[in-house]
């Protein structure tokens, strides 16, 4: 179920029709039995009832399972074709202070990655977004003001926070956004056919750092390591960094370590929109680095 679909494989084209996962149409066939049978047999209402909650529950736990296919196509992996290359995606930024650092640190061992970016944050800082673009990344949406209540919303306001982000995104870089992730990557069942209608592929991760709320940088790494291999999606963030004792935002620790664990592994670093068109890894790795072993964090 985790296997990038045939519908998102090519995100940056027009409006992709939507079709209803299983768990969708089977909670929408159950309101109609429901609703029938208490019409039939008005006795059966406590059952219709227990049913519909149930389906709910249902629902609001796919949405709470960031990484779960149930309410649609996700990338939590790189496609098959992928090969020995994984992906690094960083969220939540841009941000003045951490984001030119790490901008730094990805040139220093020539890899690429993927910035899911603010839109409010983005025109608040355009010359980040530029330098981002400049050194050969890549920038996706990450709505235009990640609201905590973002997947609380109906499918108006979430096409119009999304599309904001996108227009905003679009002005700043001249190429528009091919993937969204959801705000914490917590969703509802109307998010889906609104990315279709936009031409968005919602993408999540592999794995995650926790690098917003953990202060050690060697926890966030041991976290991001353990069992890494090809295809891998890997989620930092350049806002809203945790700090360590030292004030110093613990990404800026856990990136050296980590990229040089890739290179050490022959793991080569692309960006999700490169993986989509299956195109070949933007930046090679470079043998001569001398990576942490994995255990050793």
């Amino acid at each position: 179920m985790n296997e990038p679909s045939a519908i998102g494989r090519h995100p940056s084209g027009p409006a992709r029709r939507w079709k209803p996962t299983p768990l969708i149409a089977g909670t929408v066939a159950l309101h109609a039995g429901a609703l029938a049978a208490v019409l039939a047999q008005p006795g059966a209402w406590p059952w219709a009832v227990g049913s519909v909650f149930a389906s709910h529950a249902a629902l609001t736990a796919a949405g709470l399972w960031p990484r779960s296919t149930l309410l649609g196509p996700n990338w939590t992996r790189l496609p098959a074709d992928a090969g020995r290359r994984i992906a690094l995606t960083i969220d939540d930024g841009p941000d003045p202070e951490v984001t030119p650092r790490v901008l730094d640190l990805l040139e220093r061992h020539d890899a690429r990655a993927t910035f899911f970016c603010i839109g409010d944050l983005a025109r608040r800082h355009p010359r980040w977004i530029e330098a981002i673009v400049a050194r050969g990344h890549a920038v996706e949406n990450h709505s235009q003001r990640h609201r905590h209540t973002f997947s609380l919303t109906g499918p108006a306001a979430l096409r119009r926070e999304i599309a904001a982000a996108q227009q905003t995104l679009t002005e700043l870089t001249g190429t528009r956004p091919q993937f969204f992730r959801a705000p914490a990557g917590l969703r509802n069942p109307f998010l889906e056919p609104v990315l279709c209608e936009l031409g968005l592929q919602l993408a999540s991760w592999t794995r995650r750092g926790f690098d917003t709320r953990t202060r050690d940088a060697g926890i966030v790494a041991q976290r991001l390591l353990h069992g890494l291999a090809p295809r891998d999606i890997l989620l930092v963030h350049d806002g809203h960094a945790a700090r360590d004792a030292r004030g110093v935002p613990v990404v800026l620790d856990v990136l050296p370590a980590l990229l040089r664990a890739a290179a050490d592994a022959q793991l080569q670093w692309t960006t999700l929109r490169a993986a989509a068109a299956a195109e070949p890894p933007a930046a090679g790795v470079r043998p001569g680095l001398q990576g942490t072993p994995f255990d050793k964090l």
